[in-house]
């Protein structure tokens, strides 16, 4: 069975490399019904889990289709295939689930509805034709994020703090930190996680990475990066109330543009956040499904991987600007873009 997806998908690649998107019927694209499951968190989170909210309202609000969104609580395997089992049996198609967690889980629903097409979000590691990998270059981003990290911080001392300590999340780290260290030589970067593997809490635990980011603040560290889901709120209230002491302490958020959904008194500390556009991923999944195909780049043709890969190039990674306080930053950054799309720059994937 796994050799048949895999040669049907190499013949379909052939011609379906790159989808062209056509324009729907409203009748065709209302008949669509979209499954979303979102990690641990849901939306609401702030961070990850509402940028794949986001690109799933555009699609609704673009084709007028239908939705279901589940959210798991426990966060276990079987809860998890359950979960998709639930949605594909009612129908719903296609189904994008929100984290590499779901992809055991996901490989085995898939492997069931072979006529339903299902999206992941961040794992390259199913390899079957109906299933499409959605994954990013965050350490491009988070060098961005670095270069603005090193250029505002006055102390030289920048802190990391990673959700859990994990192959995805040491992707953040490392291009943060060559970011940093290609912006400012002398700046040190100190890099904690809120749990180490396979302790999940991690993402969703803002009262211990506050604790962590303070320790940070009290080393004399004035800018900190997390990439850690809703764990992040506890960044932002350390900071807050650095600033309450006298300090100043900046902020970056992640995933989502943070600053927009920050209180009054966490903007004023938020330098900027790195976007990762699962907004953008869950849109295109959609988008490609009201028009009758799916979004099917060769990513490793030889291991039947296929999806797409959100690099800068295709603007599928960033900084904001809301705020301005990167705005007299903007070329320095824009610079060290460039130098990653030509190639100039190979900036690393693991610390």
């Amino acid at each position: 069975m796994k050799k048949i997806f895999r040669l049907v998908a190499v013949a379909a690649a052939t011609t379906l490399a790159v989808t062209a998107l056509v324009a729907p019927s409203a009748t065709a694209a209302t008949k669509v019904k979209v499954g979303l499951a979102y990690d641990i968190g849901g939306r609401g989170d702030k961070s990850f889990n509402d940028s794949a909210a986001a690109g799933l309202d555009a699609a609704k609000k673009k084709f007028g289709v239908t939705a279901k969104e589940v959210t798991v609580t426990t966060g276990s395997d079987s809860e998890r295939e359950g979960k998709l089992r639930l949605l594909a049996a009612a129908g719903y198609n296609p189904i994008i689930a929100v984290g590499y967690l779901y992809a055991t889980p996901l490989k085995a629903v898939a492997m069931d509805y072979p006529n339903v097409q299902f999206g992941i979000i961040d794992d390259a590691s199913v390899d079957l034709l109906n299933v499409a990998s959605l994954v990013f270059a965050e350490e491009q981003g988070s060098y961005l994020a670095g270069v603005a990290a090193a250029l505002a911080s006055k102390s030289g001392k920048i802190g990391y703090i990673g959700g859990v300590r994990i192959s995805l999340l040491q992707k953040f780290e490392a291009g943060f930190v060559a970011g940093v260290k290609a912006t400012n030589k002398k700046a040190t970067v100190d890099a904690k996680y809120v749990t180490e593997f396979p302790d999940f809490s991690g993402f969703n635990d803002p009262a211990k990475a506050k604790v962590i980011a303070k320790g940070m603040i009290d080393k004399g560290v004035d800018v900190i990066y997390s990439a850690a889901g809703g764990s992040g709120a506890g960044n932002f209230a350390a900071a807050t109330d650095a600033a309450k002491a006298g300090k100043k302490v900046w902020t970056i958020g992640v995933d989502s543009d943070q600053y927009l959904t920050a209180s009054a008194a966490e903007k004023k500390n938020m330098l900027t956040s790195m976007i990762k556009r699962v907004d953008r991923a869950v849109y295109d999944v959609i988008a490609t499904s009201v028009a009758g195909s799916s979004v099917n780049d060769v990513l490793d043709a030889k291991a039947g991987i296929y999806g797409r890969h959100y690099d800068l190039a295709l603007d599928g990674v960033g900084v904001s600007y809301s705020g301005g306080y990167i705005t007299k930053y903007k070329a320095q950054i824009d610079k060290a873009a460039a130098a990653i799309k030509s190639g100039k720059i190979k900036v690393p994937t693991k610390p």
